[in-house]
């Protein structure tokens, strides 16, 4: 859109502008002057002749300036473009010049040599022009900024990012000085970059950085995978220096790279998964104008479900939960992002059936994600009721709910704990899972399905933020077991992929499975940690490993053996094919239980959760310790607890 220009900066605008281009002819005509010293070895002689040669110089770099638009650029941004725009109007002025001569020859008399000549002088005059003023600007601003504290950086990475990066350094006052960039390349040896100069190789950084006294390290090569991310992590810590790193190879491609960018290494790049794209035009159209419920909507993964649904338009989002606090904050971020959505907040519990009829029969939800559950493993081997509560006899209450009152996609978020389980937070996600799996046989006309996946990055109570923690407490990063490895994925990229899942047609009555890529040995989590924190601590000093807790596994298991995995659309997910699930009903096990828990027959749940899953009861006595604690309260004063919705 063009925008009008008025008053004494329009004006001052297009004074400037004819000034410009009276100077571009003015420049041709010197340069013309100049080609024919060099050429002849004299200034021509005074003669009409001459005057109405230059008077055509001037008029065809006047003209050339015009017809390419030379006079509104920007000295100070001046850029490769520019630079073209500057060589086609030479180029054309020179051969205007060469036509009018040969169709004129009296008229305007010059030789061919003198126009080549004419041509290269009125280039290099004019850029250089451009230089000088471009740098003098920079150098001006540079003077006038407020000082800061000078921090003498070596850039890692010669490429398209650190060249990117040094530029601004050197334009801006950004306190920071660029000594030289270390590179693997072996074409770029040697060579300087802005002027800076590519010092050696990424091995030899350590003794670098020594000899011209660096401060600080940066890596700028978004495009390294995690696995060259450790390694140019470990060579920066062997130099004893701090580091940060550019941001991702996005930015860097739209040319969006600024030293306010730069942050530390965090673990989720030592980790390394995909970016995501979060707004998909499928799922706009599976969503929008929708009425969607979301359990769990103030835990880790069901307010990312509330972020990434609300970005498709729903018709009308409900947002369940316990927790009142979280849900406060959850709605009042999504009330800001998205102020013209319709968001209802419910706070319930999800085993409380009046609350969640009421929920269903008033908002009527289209899309049901269910991701409210308990999910500490050793919380819930010391609470089993309470897991078989909320796991199992809630998923069932929510997902039945839904199938009565017409919705058309259920799917539950679960865990790959649920594959084999080893402890009752696994046997009651399983347990939900095949509820839902028996729900797809009695209400066909609802899409139900359960996504499973391994730990999230950055979740509440996760194994991240507990390190966090115990790094700010000064306390050694506890690990249950040297060789315990688990599966990572971000928070993000999981919500995206149970989103995606929920769009394929044959996850209809099916569980699926995110590709988690491969297990992270929580180890070497840790001493990655050590590491990124700037903490001058061995590993071996700031690790203290406590023993497997009860219920946890070593290993766990995205699959059973006796579960085959499908590819699908979606490049990550797969579906799995389990022979064994249409030979267990537990609809009626569930519903007995519910019934039991009701008249304080814990022990008789606890003992039916044992037969079915054998394995949960190693050497952790849970059926015991359920009728011990039975016989510690009166069953006239035990209350059904609150179940909190977490995920």
């Amino acid at each position: 859109m063009a925008v009008e220009m008025h008053g004494p900066g329009g004006a001052w605008f297009r004074v400037r502008r004819v000034g410009v281009l009276v100077g571009y002819g003015v420049v041709g005509v010197l340069a013309h002057l100049a080609a024919n010293v060099a050429v002849t070895g004299t200034l021509p002689a005074t003669s009409p002749e001459v005057f109405r040669v230059l008077g055509l110089v001037l008029l065809i770099r006047f003209g050339a300036s015009i017809l390419f638009d030379l006079s509104t650029s920007q000295w100070r941004f001046i850029s490769v473009a520019d630079v073209i725009r500057l060589g086609m109007a030479t180029v054309s002025g020179s051969a205007a010049l060469v036509l009018a001569a040969r169709l004129q020859q009296g008229f305007f008399p010059m030789s061919l040599q003198v126009v080549l000549v004419d041509t290269i002088f009125y280039l290099c005059i004019t850029g250089a022009l451009w230089i000088t003023y471009r740098a003098s600007f920079e150098r001006v601003r540079l003077s006038r900024s407020p000082r800061k504290p000078t921090v003498r950086v070596l850039v890692v990475g010669a490429g398209e990012a650190g060249n990117l990066l040094v530029r601004e350094m050197e334009r801006f006052p950004t306190g920071y000085h660029p000594v030289g960039f270390v590179d693997d390349d072996p074409a770029k040896q040697g060579a300087r970059i802005h002027g800076v100069r590519v010092l050696g190789r990424v091995r030899d950084l350590a003794k670098i950085a020594m000899a011209h006294k660096a401060d600080e390290v940066i890596i700028a090569i978004p495009s390294a995978s995690p696995k060259e991310l450790r390694e140019l992590v470990s060579t920066c810590e062997r130099s004893g220096l701090k580091f940060k790193v550019l941001p991702g190879i996005i930015e860097v491609l739209a040319g969006d790279v600024r030293v306010g960018q730069l942050r530390d290494v965090r673990i989720e790049d030592l980790l390394g998964r995909d970016p995501i794209q979060l707004e998909l035009p499928e799922l706009s159209a599976d969503l929008k104008g929708r009425s969607v419920l979301i359990t769990g909507a103030a835990g880790s993964i069901g307010s990312e479900l509330a972020r990434q649904v609300a970005l498709h338009e729903p018709g009308i989002l409900v947002l369940f939960d316990q927790a009142e606090t979280d849900l406060f904050f959850i709605e009042m971020e999504l009330r800001e992002e998205h102020p013209e959505l319709r968001i209802v907040p419910v706070i319930g519990d999800i085993v409380d059936s009046p609350t969640v009829e009421r929920v269903f029969e008033e908002y009527k939800p289209q899309r049901v994600f269910h991701a409210a559950a308990y999910k500490h493993v050793p919380m819930m081997e010391a609470n089993p009721i309470q897991a078989i509560r909320n796991n199992a006899i809630g998923t069932w209450k929510v997902a039945d709910a839904a199938g009565r009152h017409g919705t058309e996609k259920f799917v539950l978020v679960s865990t790959d704990k649920a594959v084999r389980p080893a402890n009752v937070m696994g046997a009651t996600k399983r347990l939900a899972e095949l509820v839902v799996l028996e729900l797809q046989e009695k209400y066909p006309e609802m899409m139900c399905g359960a996504v499973r996946f391994g730990n999230v990055l950055g979740s509440n109570g996760s194994v991240i933020p507990i390190f966090q923690r115990q790094l700010e407490e000064g306390k050694p990063l506890t690990v249950t077991h040297p060789e315990a490895t688990r599966y990572f994925m971000t928070i993000p990229e999981a919500v995206q992929l149970i989103l995606q899942t929920s769009l394929l047609p044959e996850f209809r009555g099916r569980i699926a499975m995110l590709d988690m890529g491969e297990p992270v040995r929580i180890r070497d989590l840790a001493a990655n940690l050590l590491r990124l924190s700037g903490v001058s601590r061995d590993p071996a000093e700031g690790i203290k490993y406590t023993g497997l807790r009860p219920g946890e596994k070593l290993h766990e298991e995205l699959t059973a053996p006796d579960e085959l995995a499908h590819e699908t659309a979606v490049t990550k997910v797969r579906l799995l094919e389990t022979p064994g699930n249409s030979g267990i009903k537990v609809l009626s096990c569930i519903s007995n239980w519910a019934n039991d828990l009701e008249t304080g027959r814990d022990e008789v749940v606890v003992d039916a959760l044992l037969k079915q899953f054998p394995a949960i009861n190693n050497g952790t006595n849970i059926g015991a310790r359920t009728r011990a604690a039975n016989r510690t309260f009166e069953p006239s004063a035990r209350q059904i607890p609150v179940a909190r919705v977490d995920t």
